[in-house]
């Protein structure tokens, strides 16, 4: 069951963008593989994990979790083309392996601290979730929809303000400051 719920992620996504990624497959060890896709979107670059949705997240406190029932979602970072991101899909891979790993549930408004570069050579070291703009993915009943997440690179000082000031107050200095959340060589927002 779970190999269809990646073959329909991916099936969605390629009639989505209407065009073949590129691939990249991260493994951990007992875990399983976590793939992360790469489209070229006009001047824009997307990445989407697939591998997260394969089963639902739970709360690592049941003592037995649903196989069946529960969120889905998969991770999509949207990026300026132009810059090189080396690292960037083992570090997507490492997020979307979170829920499976560590028991972790992804929500909007989630701040998930990697406390490392998201990619060689950025000052971005966390993530801020919110929905992203591709459609929900229906499943087969009784499983719930696939959620696609926007993680949104942030600074450690921006991670600092969201859990001071919540997600809204940052959105808002962004807004306010001008500031290019997709441009893969930003500076933090002054807080």
């Amino acid at each position: 069951m779970q190999e269809r719920v990646t073959g329909r992620i991916e099936e969605h996504l390629a009639e989505t963008f209407g065009t073949a990624p590129q691939r990249a497959s991260v493994t951990f060890l007992g875990a399983e593989p976590i793939d992360v896709l790469r489209f070229v979107v006009g001047g824009d670059v997307v990445y989407v994990t697939v591998g997260c949705a394969r089963h639902p997240m739970s709360d690592p406190n049941e003592i037995d979790p649903d196989p069946v029932r529960g969120p889905r979602a998969e991770l999509v970072v949207r990026l300026r083309a132009g810059a090189p991101t080396p690292g960037l899909h083992r570090r997507m891979a490492t997020l979307a392996a979170a829920p499976a790993v560590e028991g972790l549930i992804v929500t909007d408004d989630a701040l998930i601290d990697l406390g490392e570069p998201l990619w060689d050579g950025t000052v971005c070291t966390a993530v801020l979730v919110e929905r992203d703009e591709l459609a929900d993915l229906d499943l087969p009943a009784p499983m719930d929809p696939v959620r696609f997440l926007r993680a949104v690179p942030i600074t450690a000082n921006e991670a600092a303000w969201v859990r001071l000031k919540g997600a809204d107050a940052l959105r808002e200095a962004w807004r306010e400051a001008g500031i290019d959340v997709m441009a893969t060589d930003r500076a933090g927002a002054t807080l």
